[in-house]
């Protein structure tokens, strides 16, 4: 029943992006949801689905959180006359090992100003990230750990 649900909503949501209100937009977004939730149709599950989707939205809210904290620790510093930077780039080793979650983890860092994924390394055991200040990289990857990756972990392991 969640999973009709899930797929009535996301064909209502196809509709609302599309632009187009008509009965054959509505049973083809149907149909292309019908075919989504069957490739990935294990989450949605009942309670498991309810938890996931919280975890996924407490990753969403801290995401957002620090999106306003970089941005405004990068407005203070661009103003200031002196602009004492060290940018550098540091190594943060990897406790997530799939590769969604690396992607994800790496696009999150890059999306928040002042932070860039450069690369990880082939053994996907390290992110190294370049920083705008980075005096204090084992602040930085203290704050990777214990925000980003653990709400990764949390939301999909």
């Amino acid at each position: 029943m969640i999973a009709f649900l899930f797929n009535l909503l996301l064909a209502i949501v196809w509709v609302a992006v599309t632009g187009s209100a008509s009965l054959h937009n509505l049973v083809f977004g149907f149909l292309l949801a019908a075919l989504s939730l069957t490739v990935i149709r294990e989450p949605f599950g009942g309670k498991a689905y309810l938890r996931r989707a919280g975890l996924v939205l407490s990753l969403a809210l801290l995401f957002l959180k620090e999106l306003s904290l970089s941005a405004w620790r990068v407005t203070l510093t661009i103003l200031s006359p002196d602009m004492k930077l060290k940018p550098g780039i540091f190594a943060f080793p990897l406790t997530v090992t799939s590769d969604f979650e690396i992607t994800l983890l790496a696009n999150l860092i890059t999306l928040t100003p002042g932070t860039l994924s450069v690369d990880v390394s082939a053994d996907r055991r390290t992110l190294y990230v370049h920083a705008l200040d980075c005096s204090d990289p084992e602040t930085s990857k203290r704050d990777i750990a214990n925000g980003f990756e653990r709400k990764i972990m949390e939301a999909f392991r």
